[in-house]
């Protein structure tokens, strides 16, 4: 008995071993080994979109770069997402710029100000063919990071604990709203504040806020938000969210030209893979949060209107005051408009 004991045992930790070998053999095949932090959790939609760049890097770079994906709270915080690409202790990240506003400030005028299109021609060509592709290299470049293939997704709305009626509803509410989407909303009242992702729906529960952002509706349902707040404003703060994917400089300059187009064409992919799924996964997410209790707002009057394009007017001349890349892609659109 005590030596079938000792066989199985053995057994165990040889079969252990082996396996510890193999990962380890797996790891150390790859050339090149990245660590890719996100703002997703496990299991989120976007998560495993982001999952699934990792795999195609993996792939199109013959295996040469292995990818490891961190995702919400594993090791990085939102807020230190920029700075821990910067630093190399993670090798690739998909950061929210507006947690980044005092860092970067043209990474906020690059997610989209208040009022911004909807239209992603209309954004895919301002960023490939009007020169903000240009500009934010040099951006991201100054902070010694690589700027690669930017991606869309659909309107910021803004969940409540309570209705909106009016305009004048929002005063007094503490809502999470970090960069312009903070601006924008101090100016019809409210009180913003800058959480991560994954501490909206504790705080709305526990009242630390009255209502919250998401980058978009997906996000609201994934967070289960309407469970603990269940009333929608009708306006979007901004009609599409840009956001790139960002590699540390010194990593991508080890790596040789063909690997180097790999990642690109990933990203490339990434982008596409982003705006199709986003958009189908919307009006799926607006239909399951409605099924558990979701109210839209009334309709907003002409002057509730007024007084919402009112609040972001003034945001163009205080973020082309805030350095000489994000006047330049102020330019650039005005130009455009």
């Amino acid at each position: 008995m005590i030596n079938s004991i000792k066989k199985k045992f053995s057994s165990s930790v040889l079969a252990l071993g082996l396996t510890l070998s193999v990962g380890a053999a797996d790891v150390y095949a790859a050339e090149h080994n990245w660590r890719f932090s996100n703002l997703y959790g496990r299991g989120t939609a976007f998560g495993e979109v982001y999952e699934d760049l990792a795999k195609n890097i993996e792939t199109m770079s013959e295996g040469k770069i292995k990818v490891q994906v961190l995702y919400s709270g594993e090791g990085v915080g939102t807020s230190g997402l920029l700075g821990a690409v910067k630093s190399g202790l993670v090798t690739m990240g998909a950061p929210f710029q507006s947690m980044h506003a005092g860092e970067l400030p043209a990474g906020v005028v690059e997610i989209g100000l208040p009022g911004g299109t909807d239209d992603p021609a209309e954004l895919q060509a301002l960023f490939r063919d009007k020169g903000w592709d240009k500009v934010l290299t040099q951006a991201y470049g100054a902070q010694g990071l690589t700027w690669l293939e930017p991606y869309i997704q659909p309107p910021v709305y803004i969940i409540t604990k309570n209705p909106i009626n009016s305009i004048a509803d929002f005063k007094g509410l503490k809502i999470r709203a970090p960069g312009a989407y903070g601006k924008f909303l101090r100016n019809l009242g409210a009180s913003p504040v800058s959480l991560a992702w994954s501490e909206i729906y504790t705080s709305l529960a526990t009242g630390v806020i009255d209502g919250s952002i998401g980058s978009n509706m997906i996000d609201h349902r994934d967070g289960n938000h309407v469970e603990v707040a269940k009333y929608m404003y009708r306006l979007p703060l901004a009609g599409a969210q840009v956001l790139p994917i960002i590699v540390n400089r010194n990593a991508w300059k080890k790596l040789p030209e063909n690997l180097q187009s790999a990642v690109r064409k990933a990203t490339e992919q990434h982008a596409a893979d982003q705006l199709r799924l986003s958009q189908q996964w919307e009006s799926e997410a607006v239909t399951q949060m409605e099924e558990k209790g979701l109210k839209w707002s009334v309709e907003p009057s002409a002057d509730d209107r007024a007084a919402w394009a009112q609040a972001g007017a003034g945001l163009y001349d205080e973020y082309a005051a805030k350095d000489k890349y994000s006047k330049a892609l102020i330019e650039i659109l005005r130009s455009s408009n």
